[in-house]
């Protein structure tokens, strides 16, 4: 072994020697060497430090040190220029006659703790340690998954977050809009409707961040049908009638003419659904098209119907058109010719009327 290397063991072990004290003190207690007066150990104020982010350990020297040491617990950090963790976050900044800082980049949690700083004079060992605080922000770590029930079943969501300060949860309903929210971990929903389908917010918050998710909930329900409307058509002209079904899953639709299922492009009708809403139309009507007509909407949950008239509009011919006015000019002069006879009467007895 060279000199030099000699001369490091030598160091190390008196680094050891040193420090013996201090190895034997629980962590998280103020480390102060036997035989010391407390003006001797010095206690820094906490650092406070957001995970990620670096810190920096300064230690003040003096001109009598012949050795110093930053310790980690019961690990050595630093042995003067020797670096004894192999924790290649950690790294030296500056050693000299007036300070020893270390810095420590990208903190977790596991950094969390007390250091010590030992310096060896030669006159007697001193210590500064600092406790360093971690700061977390939120994450929520467990959520329930977006969920597909049926109306009137009963939904509990489960919102859970990690974080330093603990965060605090809550839940509320965002789409649409509504007041249902809770400020727990657990949002209960008893008997679901539809109205409270939709997606919801968890929300976590810290004095460091807000961790903000969503869960989507479906809600299946039978079809409801609107009322239908009777539709009078001309004969040979265009005709729709139309089935507008709420439901979730979207419903699937059947026609019936009476008793007798109508099937698309069934006699000249075309059947069109879109979403919601299905269409029969009828290109050319004939004698045949009018009657009675059923919309029945369908899922898995059941199924809803309305009815329909499609009934005859007769348009007027240019015979009728004609008879329509002279029907009104002739009642017009019988009844001025009435009002005439009357009023002639009245002159003849009134001087009669005039003697009494």
């Amino acid at each position: 072994m060279s000199l030099r290397g000699y001369f490091v063991a030598f160091s190390k072990c008196t680094v050891l020697l040193s420090l013996r004290i201090l190895l034997l003190v629980p962590a998280g207690l103020p480390v102060r060497s036997q035989g010391d007066s407390q003006s001797d150990n010095k206690v820094m104020d906490n650092i406070t430090v957001r995970q990620g982010e670096t810190v920096f350990l300064r230690c003040a020297q003096g001109d009598v040190v012949t050795h110093t040491a930053w310790l980690n617990r019961s690990s050595i950090l630093y042995a003067g220029e020797d670096k004894w963790s192999v924790d290649p976050r950690v790294s030296l900044v500056t050693l000299n006659q007036e300070e020893f800082t270390i810095k420590i980049e990208n903190v977790d949690m596991a950094d969390e703790g007390q250091y010590v700083c030992a310096v060896q004079t030669s006159s007697r060992p001193r210590t500064t340690s600092v406790y360093i605080l971690i700061q977390v922000p939120p994450k929520i770590i467990n959520l329930s998954r977006d969920i597909v029930v049926n109306e009137g079943s009963n939904i509990t969501l489960l919102c859970q977050a990690s974080g330093k300060p603990e965060p605090s949860i809550s839940w509320k309903l965002i789409s649409p809009s509504g007041d249902l929210a809770s400020d727990d971990e657990y949002l209960e929903i008893p008997s679901i409707s539809r109205q409270r389908a939709g997606t919801y917010e968890c929300t976590a918050v810290n004095d460091i961040d807000t961790d903000v998710q969503t869960v989507d909930i479906t809600v299946n329900y039978a079809p409801t049908v609107s009322e239908g409307r009777d539709v009078g058509v001309t004969l040979g002209q265009r005709g729709v009638l139309e089935c507008e079904a709420d439901a979730v899953p979207e419903a699937d639709f059947e026609w019936y003419k009476d008793d007798r299922r109508v099937f698309n492009g069934f006699d000249g009708m075309e059947i069109v659904n879109t979403g919601s809403l299905s269409k029969l139309t009828f290109f050319n009507i004939t004698d045949g098209d009018y009657g009675n007509y059923t919309c029945v909407a369908i899922n898995k949950l059941g199924s809803s119907n309305t009815s329909f008239l499609l009934f005859v509009v007769i348009e007027p011919t240019s015979s009728t058109l004609l008879q329509g006015p002279r029907a009104v000019q002739d009642g017009s002069g019988a009844a001025m010719g009435v009002h005439s006879q009357t009023c002639l009467l009245f002159l003849v007895f009134l001087p009669f009327l005039l003697r009494f």
